[in-house]
């Protein structure tokens, strides 16, 4: 029996834990029913292929009924894994935004970004980034409806964390799958963190992202990092300021000096302010999305903006 934790979510859906280094509550996959097969959407990184399987399995599905793998963007987290999953899935078709699919295919440059983030740990958290087959890859671009059992999941492009990134709404639920499109969610918690990584940066969209997702109106958010938020236009309304005080407290550490050690010092002093920094919620937190990530994304940021030398 598979010790992958699988949730069932109801309407037939399940949220896979991937169990990424062995922690439970990091990365979701999520498997929605289709008119003839399953949808897949977040395969995360190679080194889950195996959690992913197993939690596939759990949920009751043949790996051979997998028909449609989705992923919200091509960061490793979310998608290094795709090139394993077309081995693992055989019958399925693979999405990815038109930005990214390049990438998909071949994934040199996105390997060495990664290791510009990531340096020495990058193998061990992520591992080996298989191209995927061009010919199994469709290119979306937002306004896209894919067909589900009860109904349709609708594209949203949604830029700004990366500019190759999408939301997927599951228009029968009214459930969002958001990516990181609306930050990290800390489960057991209430709260959400911002996810600001380099290297394609862009606030801007990133804060009109947020509104178009809104203007969906959905019931639930749907976090790849981790799991569903009730209310989910509350959740979503409560995002951009929270985005917007870790770049005010950023830049004011970037004009004294524009080191990423400095500057994630001072958004860690920020949130000692309202959080306990050992807490286990902020320690999975860290795991995938923390604040030195942010300081480089955030010092690239404000570079292409002019906001300091």
């Amino acid at each position: 029996m598979s010790s992958v934790h699988v949730e069932e979510l109801g309407a037939n859906r399940f949220q896979i834990d991937l169990d990424f280094r062995d922690v439970e509550g990091i990365i979701a996959s999520y498997a929605l029913p289709g008119p003839e097969g399953w949808t897949i959407v977040e395969t995360g990184p190679t080194t889950c292929r195996e959690h992913l399987s197993e939690g596939v399995a759990a949920a009751g599905i043949d790996r051979n009924e997998v028909t449609r793998v989705l992923v919200t963007h091509v960061h490793l987290d979310h998608a290094g894994g795709l090139g394993t999953a077309a081995e693992l899935f055989p019958r399925a078709t693979l999405y990815v935004h038109r930005e990214g699919l390049a990438h998909m295919v071949d994934p040199t440059k996105l390997v060495a970004s990664a290791r510009r983030a990531w340096g020495a740990a990058t193998d061990a958290l992520w591992g080996a980034i298989v191209p995927v087959p061009a010919a199994r890859l469709v290119a979306l671009s937002g306004g896209e409806r894919l067909p589900l059992k009860d109904g349709e999941l609708r594209v949203v492009n949604t830029p700004g964390h990366a500019k190759h990134h999408l939301a997927f709404f599951d228009e029968p639920t009214r459930s969002l799958l958001t990516g990181d499109a609306a930050g990290v969610h800390l489960p057991g918690t209430n709260r959400v963190r911002p996810a600001l990584p380099p290297p394609d940066l862009d606030l801007e969209a990133l804060l009109a992202s947020v509104d178009r997702m809104r203007e969906l109106d959905p019931a639930r958010l749907l976090y790849t990092h981790f799991g569903p938020q009730s209310d989910g236009v509350r959740a979503l309304q409560e995002y951009p300021p929270l985005v917007m005080r870790w770049r005010e407290v950023a830049l004011a550490a970037a004009r004294e000096d524009p080191s990423v050690d400095h500057v994630e010092a001072a958004l860690q002093r920020s949130e000692r302010e309202i959080r306990s920094p050992e807490s286990p919620a902020e320690v999975r937190a860290d795991l995938i999305s923390g604040t030195a990530l942010a300081a480089q994304g955030l010092l690239r940021y404000f570079r292409t903006r002019g906001l300091i030398p």
